[in-house]
């Protein structure tokens, strides 16, 4: 049986929700888990919603690469892993070149993927929560200490992964120490306008 549709998709109530949120309330960004939700990120369906966003000036992130939500458990719990492939987010990237996009976690199987669109579109960032970085791939290792330094976020995922355990697990790996300050904190005051 296929992942139910988006029960969070509400069509034209969804983008004045979301124009809300922003006016009145500073929402600053939202989240969207295309595996749990059961879309891709690409679904025409949601570019109303894109559009609100990035009118609003507010990010949109995706959970990207594989979710524990469902592992283990049969089939999956329906959960299909491929909505989560990074390459779906390029199309948004490029349909929304305004749009300040945010690839959440390591997008593992398709850590290449990642970069690629982090590395072709300017509007795409990714965060390094999810994944303990003592588990990083080198490819993404060198990408952060080269030509992604500035398009790279801090994050824990808490509380699977606490903040202290992921700074930890960070200050263990081979970073650049000048680029450490800019995945830590600089890059996200960028991207936030602060």
């Amino acid at each position: 049986m296929p992942a139910p549709r988006s029960t969070s998709h509400k069509g034209k109530l969804g983008v004045r929700e979301a124009r809300k949120l922003i006016e009145e309330y500073g929402v600053r960004g939202f989240k969207f888990h295309p595996t749990m939700q059961g879309f891709y990120a690409n679904d025409r369906m949601a570019y109303p919603l894109y559009e609100e966003i990035n009118n609003g000036g507010a990010i949109a992130l995706f959970h990207t690469g594989q979710t524990g939500v469902g592992s283990g458990m049969p089939g999956g719990m329906g959960m299909r892993l491929k909505y989560s492939n990074p390459m779906y987010m390029d199309d948004v990237a490029a349909d929304f070149p305004d749009l300040k996009i945010i690839l959440a976690h390591p997008s593992f199987p398709w850590q290449e993927e990642a970069l690629s669109v982090a590395t072709h579109k300017p509007n795409v960032y990714i965060d390094l929560s999810g994944w303990s970085p003592k588990y990083f791939p080198p490819i993404l290792v060198r990408y952060i200490n080269s030509i992604l330094q500035d398009k790279m976020l801090f994050g824990s995922d808490w509380p699977v992964i606490t903040p202290d355990r992921w700074l930890s697990d960070f200050a263990k790996i081979e970073i650049r120490d000048e680029i450490r300050p800019k995945v830590l904190k600089a890059n996200a005051r960028k991207i936030l306008g602060i």
